[in-house]
């Protein structure tokens, strides 16, 4: 190749804010590599760090809230200016009101992406370290977000509704969807609800005041793995930055998590350790 080869396309930049979690598939672990496969250069910004994630009987955490500031500060003074911005797991309120800066900062900037995937709890219940204060200011947040991409659980918390047990009702979920535009983004996902032996991930997209739905619907073998929604908001921040529609890219995010699901049962990887990815990096690439 030509190093002056005129037809070299230079990466979208995303800030990728969340935990960084050394040992089970999650956080950044598995949401810088799918960002740089699907050509994005992606900025880590670390709040917390893990040893393993919170499904293991133990594990080492520390807090990074007070290196978060002078951190995005150094971002400042280099004028970096980012295309989208990806957001996963907040962990304390100090840090709500610093990236609330450096969100502001960016929009002040540019335009950029934003998606904010509300890392609350799971099957009907917060996770340990997420406390009912965390809840309330992520509903504040959630006001910055283009895209917002929840469980079924967190979209609950975030609405104030109670969470449904077994079958979940179609206008049930129209209702929560509409809740979850009047915080703020334009597009939102509840994702991976569970139904009859599929998983459905239930879309919604507001515009000039009006909402309009659809669901993406796949198989399951039953699973709950960790990483999956990490996963599956890393293939929508990619896609959105480089302007594929909504639609096909929760499609192909359904289809690539289904995929890393199905090849970490075959292969016998236990659930705690998260899905087999790395094997399929290829099928993100266009």
């Amino acid at each position: 190749m030509n190093d002056t080869d005129s037809n070299i396309s230079i990466p979208k930049r995303v800030a990728a804010i969340n935990d960084l979690t050394g040992f089970g598939r999650c956080s950044l672990a598995v949401v810088l590599p799918v960002l740089n496969a699907m050509k994005v250069q992606a900025c880590p910004v670390p709040t917390s760090v893990f040893s393993s994630h919170m499904a293991f009987p133990s594990y080492y955490y520390r807090d990074l809230s007070d290196g978060l500031s002078p951190y995005l500060e150094e971002y400042r003074k280099l004028g970096l200016v980012f295309d989208g911005i990806y957001c996963g797991y907040i962990n304390s309120p100090g840090q709500f009101i610093q990236l609330r800066r450096f969100m502001e900062v960016q929009l002040a900037s540019g335009d950029p992406l934003i998606l904010i995937d509300p890392v609350l709890g799971d099957n009907g219940h917060r996770y340990r370290l997420v406390t009912e204060e965390t809840c309330r200011n992520m509903r504040e947040f959630a006001s910055f977000a283009t895209i917002l991409t929840p469980n079924l659980t967190e979209a609950c918390l975030l609405t104030g509704q109670p969470c449904p047990e077994g079958t979940v009702e179609t206008a049930f979920l129209q209702e929560l969807m509409e809740r979850l535009l009047d915080l703020g983004p334009s597009k939102a996902v509840i994702t991976g609800i569970p139904a009859n032996g599929s998983l459905i991930n239930y879309c919604g997209e507001r515009n000039s005041g009006r909402t309009s739905v659809f669901s993406c619907k796949t198989s399951s073998n039953g699973e709950s793995r960790p990483g999956t929604g990490d996963l599956f908001a890393a293939v929508l921040t990619a896609d959105a930055v480089n302007q594929v529609p909504f639609s096909r890219s929760v499609q192909k995010a359904a289809a690539f998590v289904r995929t890393c699901v199905l090849a970490s049962a075959h292969a016998h990887v236990p659930v705690r350790e998260g899905v087999l990815f790395e094997n399929y990096l290829s099928l993100l690439w266009e």
